[in-house]
């Protein structure tokens, strides 16, 4: 995998900082849309964010809201020219004696995942019921605020140390009710050719609510093979590749100064473009610590951090290809 160039920045335990920067990492698509594709794409997205408004304004917090919040993110996907495709990570920990895999454990979960784009809160609610943590900024942006407050959206103040208590409250609240909750615990974004240390705090949910983790990889795709990915998930629904090629794209990341409009034109201008879900078997930590010492807690939030960190990591490395590198590599189905 190559190396991104780090540049100096200031970070905290509380606030991290990626090395990514748009100017550095972003390469050009491989295959470019033409006007009157990118501005189809454009009116669709358009045409789903207006009709998301009512419905997320009507349904509240009821049992459907999971069902239409996943159909609704597929939709506003496809609009904009993403296609999902999962497949199932093989999960085998060793040297840990404080986590172990559960791999037949369904049920509400705290998924992680890596953080690429502003599009990942929208793939993983694609693929899985699941109430999304998303940045305060979020909340701030109109017509999105209310989408996603609608959707189950929660939402965390990465500026505010003191909000992270009622946060994870917040998350294990919800998982105790049943619902699924993602979130990404690198703490900001990468562009998708390495990744950040996933921070332990919201680990400490899953351990709450006595619920298991499950690891999430996600990767974007584009290319001759991501256009002849074919088939779908039992599960999901979700498109799947066929053994075909395709490399690894950065075009959707959303890093450094960028913006979210110059971000959603580079996505609309990139035909052939797939979001890439790979989930892993859940883990649990060994033994009881919900009613253990501060000091228990830690160390199982810390291990499952480091667990769920090092399986999202193979999910990313395997059959990558860096942008602009010759040849390509197979994407097992």
């Amino acid at each position: 995998m190559s190396a991104v160039t780090h540049l100096p920045a200031a970070s905290s335990a509380w606030l991290p900082t990626s090395p990514c920067v748009p100017d550095v990492c972003l390469r050009a698509q491989a295959r470019r849309a033409g006007l009157l594709r990118r501005a189809a794409r454009m009116a669709g997205a358009a045409a789903v964010l207006l009709a998301g408004l009512p419905i997320a304004l009507a349904l509240g917090r009821t049992a459907r809201l999971g069902v239409v919040t996943m159909l609704w993110s597929r939709l506003l996907l496809r609009a904009l020219g993403v296609r999902i495709v999962t497949h199932r990570g093989f999960s085998f920990i060793g040297g840990s004696a404080r986590v172990r895999a559960v791999p037949g454990e369904d049920g509400p979960a705290l998924l992680v995942a890596n953080h690429v784009s502003w599009l990942d809160p929208l793939v993983i609610t694609a693929t899985a019921a699941c109430r999304p943590l998303a940045k305060a900024e979020v909340g701030r942006w109109p017509i999105i605020r209310t989408l996603a407050g609608g959707g189950g959206a929660l939402f965390i103040d990465r500026d505010r140390l003191s909000a992270l208590p009622g946060v994870v409250a917040d998350m294990t609240a919800a998982l105790r009710r049943g619902e699924s909750v993602a979130a990404f615990p690198e703490g900001t974004t990468w562009c998708g050719r390495e990744m950040g240390r996933f921070r332990p705090a919201v680990f400490q949910a899953a351990l709450d609510a006595g619920v298991p983790v499950r690891p999430v990889a996600l990767r974007f795709l584009e290319g001759a093979g991501a256009r002849r990915g074919t088939g779908a998930d039992r599960n999901t629904g979700a498109g799947l590749f066929t053994g075909e090629r395709a490399a690894l794209s950065t075009r959707p990341s959303y890093v450094g100064d960028d913006t979210l409009l110059a971000s959603v034109l580079r996505i609309v201008a990139t035909r052939d473009l797939v979001a890439e879900v790979t989930v892993f078997p859940a883990v649990r930590p060994v033994g009881p610590v919900a009613l253990g010492g501060p000091v228990q807690r830690r160390q199982a939030r810390t291990a499952l951090a480091r667990i769920a960190e090092a399986q999202v990591r193979t999910g990313l490395v395997t059959g990558l290809v860096e942008p602009g590198e010759p040849g390509e590599q197979v994407v097992a189905a």
